[in-house]
């Protein structure tokens, strides 16, 4: 039996399968001629997209369901995730080193900046219709209106950077991580016993797994690539994927960086001038916007991920743009996106950069970044019926917002 014929599946759509075989094949030949760190990046992010669409992996409807539905699915596998990722991440953080070279965690200052962009990022992401990784996945899938988002996240990525030096002269308590303070053993069993906890007090309060995570789902090579995932799979594909991304380049998956650099270097196109910023005056910060934009590795992970994402939905089948978008959801996609970018550039990241990969390097800028995004979560789900977003949160596989 061909993946075409599998029963009750869309029939795969071979001409935009063949053109992101096509479109990851020509940048992983022009990448691995320049760098084999990026082209393995590239990988990564192709596995990253195919992961986040198969398993409709979206942390902005799983904190929707938890607060409106009290199905505690979706929170339970970014547990599994978190779990994993700090188990594997621990051995290369304690060492400082993989592969030979420098890797060391996500770890920034818990700041009044830091803790109002998590609060407007948890704002952003409802109304926009999901967080960065979200955002990528659903466009590479064929969402219309995320494409706006999209757009705007990366403006408001740029906006944030004009406005940083201001934020960040406010009060910070410092960068403190778990694992440098009591042991990278220690600081893992510490943070999984809290989530764990946290599992428990939703239970306690009422809260159920209303889906399987799929813990014993048989291995079927026909729905790995086409797909939907358990919840599981997806969870420990994207902690695996993380740890690879901090093996080949000594830092962990982050994904606003590459949102930022885009916004910047669109903002310079049509005639801003960098120089006129403290951020982009920097060496290090100008030499990144004149450079290519593949020279940047989280700009090559990121478009691996819109790639990998038009992969699985072209395996899927499912791949069919809307273009009518009324113009209340338009509108939130503009807010969303603008807000998840400004809080994400305040905030040192996103659900991504700064709370997976944050508390997967024992940093607790991560925890604090949770505690506030879900705070603006609840404020963005009450503002989602003025923008006519007040149906009930989507099943699968449309929970990918």
């Amino acid at each position: 039996m061909t993946l075409a014929q599998t029963p009750l599946a869309p029939p795969v759509q071979r001409p935009l399968l063949a053109v992101a075989a096509v479109l990851a094949a020509a940048l992983f030949v022009h990448i691995w001629s320049e760098s084999t760190t990026r082209a393995w990046v590239l990988l990564i992010g192709l596995g990253l997209g195919v992961a986040l669409y198969h398993a409709a992996f979206g942390f902005t409807a799983a904190y929707r369901r938890a607060i409106i539905d009290k199905d505690m699915s979706g929170i339970a596998a970014q547990v599994v995730m978190l779990i994993v990722a700090m188990a594997i991440f621990a051995p290369v953080l304690s060492a400082g080193e993989i592969f030979g070279h420098r890797a060391g965690g996500a770890v920034a200052p818990v700041s009044v900046a830091m803790l109002t962009g998590a609060f407007l990022f948890g704002i952003g992401m409802h109304i926009g219709g999901a967080c960065a990784s979200g955002t990528l996945f659903t466009v590479g899938g064929g969402n219309s209106r995320m494409m706006v988002t999209l757009v705007f996240f990366c403006l408001g990525s740029w906006w944030g950077t004009l406005d940083l030096a201001w934020w960040r002269s406010l009060p910070s308590f410092g960068a403190v991580s778990l694992g440098r303070e009591i042991g990278y053993g220690p600081a893992v069993a510490l943070q999984a016993a809290f989530l764990l906890f946290v599992l428990w007090g939703l239970y306690r309060l009422g809260a159920r797994m209303q889906r399987p995570l799929g813990w014993k789902t048989g291995f079927e090579p026909a729905r790995l690539l086409r797909g939907p995932w358990p919840l599981i799979w997806g969870a420990i594909a994207l902690a695996l994927l993380n740890w690879a991304m901090l093996a080949v380049t000594g830092r962990p998956w982050g994904v606003t960086w590459g949102f930022t650099v885009w916004g910047a270097k669109a903002m310079a196109a049509v005639g801003w001038d960098p120089t006129t910023s403290a951020f982009w005056s920097q060496g290090w910060t100008s030499g990144t916007l004149n450079a290519p934009l593949l020279s940047n590795s989280v700009s090559v992970s990121n478009i691996g991920i819109l790639i990998g994402a038009l992969a699985a939905g072209s395996l899927a089948g499912k791949i069919g743009p809307t273009w009518r978008i009324g113009w209340r959801p338009l509108a939130a996609a503009v807010i969303g996106g603008l807000m998840m970018g400004y809080g994400a550039r305040l905030a040192y990241g996103c659900n991504i950069g700064a709370f997976f990969s944050g508390i997967a390097s024992t940093s607790l800028h991560g925890w604090a970044w949770i505690a506030m995004a879900l705070v603006g979560s609840v404020i963005g789900i009450r503002l989602r019926p003025l923008f006519h977003l007040d149906g009930p949160p989507a099943r699968r596989p449309a929970a990918r917002d």
